[in-house]
């Protein structure tokens, strides 16, 4: 009886160990690979210098600034409007009512549109439609719609997740509802909205096609949000296939955008955990 009950358990530990280590494994490769091609050309002036020879030389300062503006303007929009919008359908819009069925599977379909057709449509909105042209402002907001559909659905779950206990100790104590959200069920589902924004902060890091479309190709350094900027995506992606012998470069650039997208990581983790504490002791 032991060897029955133990071979299915072995077989499905020795799965998840062989899953968990091919993952590692290809992360380990890449990174091992970027940073043979790419640690000889990483120093401080190539974190601050303009970019020179359509990026042989020189370095990455304004690509750099233009890239964590356009996140920044992503991430303020999409938690301005995807927490409001995560605790309507999760405390005021059951499932089974035809208004949260309808935005839930607006928000599905449009977590699994593809990054282009949201280049388009940034392009025709925010660009051409509101007059911001091509601007570190329309890529952000651009860069907020792609970002939304997956803060929302894991938020408004990280919502639920709360347990009804929390809610009704709050009603019993005549509570206000804006009370109970704000004290009580905000700081609880904290991990659930930091995990959803460090996802939407990973794909807005990678995404190339939506911002040549809004953002813009210049590399020089952005005086306002209303000006062009490239991005580190688009930079890599120009290095890689348009700029004979910028390899090297682009590998650099792959090496800072894995250390911003980790620092960013790391700091949303812990303002989430900073924030839980407070919470829980106020």
């Amino acid at each position: 009886m032991s060897s029955r009950t133990t071979w299915p358990d072995r077989i499905a530990a020795a799965t998840v160990w062989t899953a968990a280590v091919l993952v590692t494994s290809i992360f380990l490769w890449l990174l091992t690979d970027l940073t043979l091609k790419g640690v000889a050309h990483l120093s401080p002036q190539f974190l601050t210098a303009p970019t020179e020879d359509a990026g042989r030389g020189g370095g990455i300062g304004p690509i750099l600034v233009s890239t964590l503006l356009i996140l920044l303007v992503a991430i303020s929009a999409s938690v301005v409007v995807g927490g409001p919008a995560a605790l309507l359908l999760a405390e005021f819009s059951p499932a089974e009512t035809r208004f949260g069925h309808w935005v839930r599977r607006s928000v599905d379909v449009l977590a699994g549109m593809p990054s282009i057709v949201f280049g388009l449509f940034g392009n025709a909105l925010f660009c051409k439609l509101l007059g911001l042209r091509f601007s570190i402002l329309a890529g952000g907001l651009t860069l907020a719609c792609m970002i939304l559909p997956l803060f929302i659905r894991i938020t408004e779950e990280g919502f639920r997740a709360v347990p009804a206990a929390y809610r009704q100790a709050a009603a019993a104590l005549a509570l206000s509802r804006s009370t109970t959200i704000f004290r009580i069920l905000l700081p609880a589902a904290l991990p659930a909205l930091a995990v959803g924004l460090v996802l939407g902060i990973g794909r807005a890091l990678a995404e190339t096609a939506a911002l040549i479309f809004t953002s813009g190709y210049v590399d020089r350094m952005p005086e306002s949000l209303y000006d062009s900027g490239r991005s580190l995506s688009v930079h890599i992606y120009d290095l890689s296939m348009n700029v004979p012998g910028g390899d090297g470069k682009a590998c650099a650039s792959a090496l800072v955008l894995i250390l911003v997208l980790l620092g960013l990581n790391v700091g949303t983790a812990w303002l989430a955990e900073y924030w839980r504490r407070r919470g829980h002791l106020a």
